[in-house]
C-alpha cells in the first residue's frame, strides 16, 4: 500500500515534460513526499540487512541477496528522482519562475 502512495506520488516527476509549471509548487510538495517515503523504505532495508530481526540463525543467502538489489534498486530510485527535481529547478530557474 505504500509503495502504491509513493508512486502516486511521485508520478509528475516521471512526466516532467509534460506537466503544467504553473503546478510545480504542489509537485514539489509531493515529490519531497514521495523521497521521503523511499528514503525510509531504503533506511528500512539497511537496516534488515545490518540486522537481521533473527539474530540466533543466519539470513538465508536468497533472502540476502534480494535484499542487496532491492537496496541498490531503491538508492538508484532516489538519485533518478532528486536528479529529475534539479532539473525542474533549472528550468524553472530559467524562465524566471522559482518555487
Amino acid at each position: 500500500m505504500l509503495w502504491i502512495a509513493a508512486a502516486w506520488l511521485l508520478y509528475p516527476l516521471t512526466i516532467l515534460d509534460s506537466t503544467d509549471i504553473t503546478r510545480a509548487k504542489e509537485y514539489l510538495y509531493r515529490s519531497a513526499s514521495g523521497i521521503t517515503l523511499m528514503v525510509i523504505f531504503f533506511g528500512k532495508t539497511l537496516i534488515d540487512l545490518i540486522y537481521p530481526r533473527v539474530s540466533s540463525r543466519p539470513m538465508a543467502l536468497l533472502n540476502t541477496l534480494f535484499l542487496y538489489v532491492y537496496a541498490i534498486v531503491l538508492a538508484g530510485g532516489i538519485i533518478f528522482i532528486m536528479t529529475r527535481i534539479i532539473i525542474l529547478y533549472g528550468r524553472s530557474r530559467r524562465t524566471g519562475f522559482v518555487f
